[in-house]
């Protein structure tokens, strides 16, 4: 009966019929082709949540299909127990994540309440969003980590009023255990990339036949194995795909670095020579103050008499005359 209500609520959150352009076929990956299949989704969530649901016609998917919303791609959005999530697939470590999510809600719930006045004195009712990122990256990060949209901020304060939370994940084989343990597909997923990486980082194949060798390897021991039988041709595409994309990133990257670092050069250099020049200015001053203290002791003027006369303090002209040894 709960699960029947929770199912009832979620469907009240419809999303009308609504056409978002596309900027073009994005490239999809494996993660997201796994987790598609809702029975999946659903066993994610649980393992996520710590649930047991079994109507996988309960969890209704929102996610923006085949498509770029901003330049950015969406991977997967569900609703659930009157919650809105977003999982996000991300093979590079990315701190823009509460930002690039702080779009995707946007565009979400503008799709939720299309149909409704925002103007309305009746407060509109809008799905709790939770935000996760399964990173599997070759950085090494925490089990689990967090990144938050305040970090972004140029002035940082303690009590932000606009913040969004990623929760964020390694999927990568071996961590998260109790995670994987819970969710099969997850499991079988990381154990498949850690193939696809052991048998590139030989050397000694193409990539295309690292990637096949990986691909017959997990058959042979059921990993993701009725998956890969289905879908083998375009597993293997995508999986080159992933991988050069994972390189060029990489590449981009360092190149990044340099210029950064070139561009740090030179500007250490310039700052170098201005800080020299003003050294230089206060360098030069200080050498006339003390030949103007001097004339003025030769007048036989006092230390204060000085100090009041060149607009400095008493004790600049006691340490500039000790400095000299001016008598």
């Amino acid at each position: 009966m709960s699960k029947r209500k929770n199912a009832q609520r979620s469907r009240k959150y419809s999303v009308r019929n609504r056409t978002v352009k596309a900027t073009k076929k994005y490239k999809d990956t494996i993660f997201r082709m796994l987790f598609e299949n809702k029975e999946n989704l659903l066993s994610l969530y649980n393992a996520m949540n710590h649930k047991n649901y079994t109507d996988a016609d309960a969890l209704q998917v929102v996610t923006l299909e085949n498509s770029i919303y901003m330049g950015m791609k969406n991977d997967l959005a569900f609703i659930l127990d009157m919650n809105l999530y977003l999982y996000e697939h991300q093979s590079t470590y990315n701190p823009n994540m509460p930002l690039r999510d702080l779009f995707y809600i946007s565009n979400e719930y503008q799709k939720l309440v299309v149909q409704k006045s925002l103007y309305s004195s009746v407060l509109q009712k809008i799905p709790a969003p939770k935000f996760v990122v399964f990173y599997n990256g070759t950085k090494e990060i925490e089990d689990i980590s967090e990144f938050r949209l305040s970090s972004a901020y140029e002035c940082q304060t303690d009590d932000p009023d606009l913040e969004l939370r990623v929760t964020v994940l390694n999927v990568n084989e071996g961590h998260n255990q109790e995670l994987m343990e819970h969710c099969q597909t997850l499991k079988e997923y990381a154990q498949y990339v850690a193939k696809v990486r052991k048998y590139t980082s030989l050397g000694e194949l193409s990539l295309e036949e690292a990637v096949e060798c990986a691909v017959e390897e997990c058959i042979k021991e059921g990993i993701l194995a009725e998956f890969l039988i289905q879908n083998r041709a375009e597993v293997i595409s995508m999986s080159i795909f992933e991988y050069n994309k994972d390189e060029e990133e990489k590449k981009l990257r360092k190149a990044e670095f340099e210029a950064g670092r070139e561009a740090g050069i030179e500007e250490g250099r310039i700052v170098g020579i201005e800080e020299g020049r003003m050294s230089g200015l206060e360098e030069g001053r200080m050498e006339l103050l003390k030949q103007q203290i001097q004339r003025k002791l030769s007048k036989g003027k006092s230390i204060d008499e000085i100090a009041e006369e060149l607009e400095e303090s008493v004790t600049v002209i006691q340490n500039l005359i000790s400095e000299c040894k001016i008598k």
